[in-house]
């Protein structure tokens, strides 16, 4: 290849990156808040579907894409809200409770979506990050997602808030010891259901992401997985907001290599490609959960509550 084919091609990975994480960086985040407040969220897969096409329709029906990522952010608090609530109750298990409602959240978006398979919503503006490069395919490959500086301030700010903040320090010891929270007067359901709640919120602008700006329409398989994927991202990424960037960074950009080898004229392999991110789901996952091992960073109340 040239030097122009391998800017292009260095290019779109990296753009691809930026674009393709996006979801993955809100869902991750949003798992990262549930779990360290010691409970699992499995459910998230629906949250991002729902998400999607409320912020889709939303954006249809008043113009505004911002109006669609207000609407995914409070459709996606509600449906985890639930979640939440659920988990609350006596001898429920939140493994097949976030089964429930990933089931449901995509059955309610796949029947209420399907009058916006085919319409134009208004988009998020793109920023352009090639404005340096004359190169129409570099300039193209970096058009970056408004909602990603967002994604990385919430990292960002989600750690300082788990480091110094009163409520962050309740959802970690919530997460640790309920117990303890107990003890210290505090009610552990109405501090989970909150993080819940509040992580559905995060995970919710993912689906913004999705159906406002890359790929930018509604259709039913418009997640591929992605919010089962960030279960293991929290994982790889050991609970740590910002560490979350990196492996959404990671898995976005093993998503675009596809893409960025048939921007430069290759096109073997391309489905091949595509398996990448869930190559690296499943490796992660046998490296790090191991029989009778407990992942460094994890939460300790998560294991009684499976």
């Amino acid at each position: 290849m040239t030097a122009e084919q391998w800017l292009i091609l260095l290019s779109g990975i990296v753009g691809g990156a930026l674009r393709v994480g996006v979801p993955f960086l809100f869902v991750s985040l949003g798992e990262c808040l549930t779990e360290k407040g010691g409970r699992i969220n499995l459910g998230l897969e629906g949250v991002l579907v729902l998400s999607a096409m409320a912020a889709f329709g939303a954006s249809y029906l008043s113009g505004s894409a911002w109006v669609g990522v207000l609407a995914a952010a409070v459709v996606g608090a509600l449906l985890a809200t639930l979640h939440g609530l659920l988990c609350s109750l006596p001898r429920v298990n939140d493994i097949a409770t976030g089964i429930a409602l990933m089931l449901l959240g995509m059955g309610l978006a796949f029947y209420l979506g399907k009058p916006l398979i085919q319409p134009q919503a208004a988009q998020l503006p793109a920023i352009p990050l090639g404005f340096w490069s004359d190169s129409p395919a570099v300039r193209s490959a970096l058009q970056i997602n408004p909602l990603l500086p967002v994604g990385i301030a919430l990292a960002g700010g989600l750690w300082w808030a788990f480091a110094h903040t009163r409520a962050g320090l309740l959802v970690r010891l919530a997460g640790d010891s309920a117990n303890a929270a107990r003890a210290l007067g505090y009610s552990v359901p109405g501090i989970r259901i909150a993080a819940t709640a509040a992580g559905g919120a995060i995970a919710g602008l993912g689906g913004a992401s999705l159906t406002l700006f890359y790929p930018g329409s509604w259709n039913e398989g418009i997640s591929s997985g992605q919010g089962l994927i960030a279960v293991a991202l929290v994982i790889f990424a050991r609970w740590h907001p910002l560490r979350c960037v990196g492996a959404a960074l990671l898995f976005g950009g093993a998503g675009a290599i596809g893409p960025a080898l048939q921007s430069v004229g290759i096109g073997w392999g391309y489905h091949l490609f595509n398996t990448v991110p869930y190559l690296l789901t499943l490796l992660i996952l046998v490296i790090t959960c191991r029989p009778g091992q407990v992942v460094p960073g994890s939460p300790t109340e998560l294991s009684s509550n499976r």
